[in-house]
């Protein structure tokens, strides 16, 4: 065993020969497949613990809790120590005993873990369009509505300032359509619409800041690629906020890892557990922006790989890239059954000792066939495996423990707390308390001119007696009411606040560039 390579298991007759996955193909990406309770979870947990021995940082998304294990040891059961010891020795596991790992927990809701956010601009009006399923009208009044704002020096971070501009947009369409070309209300509807089920599915909590640095996910802690483990209950239930969190991190490392072809390891690995509810019913954007990252992202060093029950899962153009394969056992009890079992057994590279199809089925939980890349990227003859025992907890952590782990987390204080600064919303809703106050003061100038219109009115008509007051304290030009309404106007025109009016009323409606 040398630390160029991942101990998976043991294979062969009585399982003494290790089965093992070069860390120089780790970024090739792989599948864990196999009906729930056959052992998805602790392969995943294993491999996860071996990336980060090694010093690679991973991201693992848990779904039902049972991966936060990972941050502590195991607690001794003598019952369960003796079958996992024996385990160990049947397979000739190398330094196999009870310990943690360096683990951080993110949670994109802020309840089990550091809050995940992102700004708006950030994300970009190309993946929010495509996220949300925009037609093309619809994506060319978002992309007018980011051209302004970011014109104007309107900063887009949050839900909040997004909406605002879209407001603000719908408000001035003829005046932004004469630069920009149409932007129909309809379509500021529209957007407006689908960021309202984005809103009630939780993305207020995910776009803001601080948002979140890749260091901060591609760190080392003591030497060990640090686990990040991202609490997903609540996320599998908010599709959207889910599609648009994965969109902005795959674009986010693709565009910012260097191309490296193929180095001795990866430089993160990616793990989606129940990798089915990823691609059911996912937005069109995802999927492709999945298969385009598969397909490219290993040339950064990026290593991704699905769990989920059956093969036909994972679209065929993903699921032809992936090269490590783990199939745990599959039960045929109905003809889509049989299928998935046929497509599972068709994908592995066949073995003369036995049928492929038949030891899918008949593997124990803890047991899988396996193919795995070896030497020149070629896939191994598949194998049964027995797989090893993981070193950390198998299960969750209480919420006390939990709370212990983001409490001493590096990144603990980071993220914590939300920031609100000056942004478009503030900007905009300051702009408009200015003209609603322009408005006012139009409002009591006018009044003021009509009072004293009616006031000259009544001196020039007052009838001829000894109280009549003399002819110097009367009006000096003697005009038209007219000239003496506009006399005034003037007057008040040339005041400071007059001044203020004409600016407001007058100024360009971009003056706040």
């Amino acid at each position: 065993m040398t630390n160029d390579r991942i101990f998976v298991g043991g294979g062969g007759e009585g399982y003494a020969e290790p089965r093992e996955l070069l860390l120089r193909y780790g970024n090739r990406h792989g599948l864990i497949t196999g009906a729930t309770g056959t052992g998805k979870t602790v392969t995943l947990q294993i491999l996860a613990e071996a990336f980060s021995r090694a010093g690679v940082p991973v991201v693992v998304q848990d779904v039902k809790g049972d991966l936060s294990g990972l941050a502590m040891a195991a607690t001794p059961d003598p019952k369960l120590d003796a079958a996992l010891t024996s385990r160990a020795e049947k397979i000739g596991a190398p330094t196999y005993a009870y310990r943690s790992f360096p683990a951080v927990f993110w949670d994109l809701f802020g309840e089990s873990g550091h809050p995940v956010r992102t700004t708006v601009s950030e994300i970009g009006p190309l993946l929010l369009s495509g996220m949300l399923d925009l037609s093309e009208a619809q994506e060319g009044v978002l992309n007018i509505a980011f051209r302004v704002a970011d014109e104007q020096g309107l900063a887009l971070l949050d839900l909040k300032d997004l909406q605002a501009m879209l407001v603000w947009l719908g408000e001035n369409a003829a005046e932004v359509g004469r630069t920009y070309g149409n932007v129909a209300s309809s379509s500021v509807g529209a957007i407006q619409r689908k960021l309202l089920v984005l809103e009630n599915q939780g993305a207020a909590g995910f776009l803001g800041e601080p948002h979140l640095k890749l260091a901060d996910l591609m760190a080392q802690d003591g030497g060990e690629g640090r686990i990040n483990v991202l609490m997903s209950d609540r996320l599998m239930q908010s599709p959207r906020v889910y599609a648009m969190f994965l969109l902005w991190l795959l674009s986010e490392l693709f565009e910012e890892l260097p191309e490296v072809g193929d180095p001795d390891k990866p430089v993160l690995v990616f793990f989606f557990d129940e990798a089915h509810l990823l691609f059911r019913n996912a937005p069109k954007a995802l999927l492709e922006k999945v298969v385009q990252v598969v397909r490219l992202i290993r040339s950064k060093g990026v290593g991704v790989y699905f769990i989920t029950q059956n093969p036909d899962d994972v679209p065929g153009d993903v699921l032809a890239q992936l090269g490590n394969r783990i199939q745990h056992a599959l039960r045929a009890f109905t003809p889509r059954d049989k299928k998935a079992l046929k497509l599972a057994a068709e994908t592995f590279r066949p073995n003369p000792a036995f049928d492929t199809e038949t030891a899918i089925q008949e593997v124990g939980t803890g047991e899988a066939v396996v193919s795995l890349l070896e030497a020149k990227g070629v896939p191994a003859m598949v194998s049964r495996t027995l797989i090893r025992p993981p070193e950390s907890r198998m299960g969750p952590l209480s919420a006390e423990e939990r709370a212990g782990v983001i409490g001493r987390s590096p990144v603990a204080g980071i993220y914590d707390t939300a920031l609100d600064r000056e942004s478009a919303s503030e900007i905009l809703a300051q702009r408009s308390d200015k003209a609603a106050e322009d408005s006012l003061l139009a409002e009591r100038m006018l009044e003021e001119a009509a009072r004293e219109r009616e006031h000259t009115h009544a001196r020039r008509y007052e009838p001829p007696g000894p109280a009549r007051a003399p002819a110097g304290n009367r009006s000096r030009s003697g005009g038209s009411l007219g000239e003496d309404l506009a006399r005034t106007v003037v007057k008040q025109l040339n005041s400071r606040q007059g001044q203020k009016l004409v600016r407001g009323i007058l100024g360009s409606l971009f003056r706040g560039r």
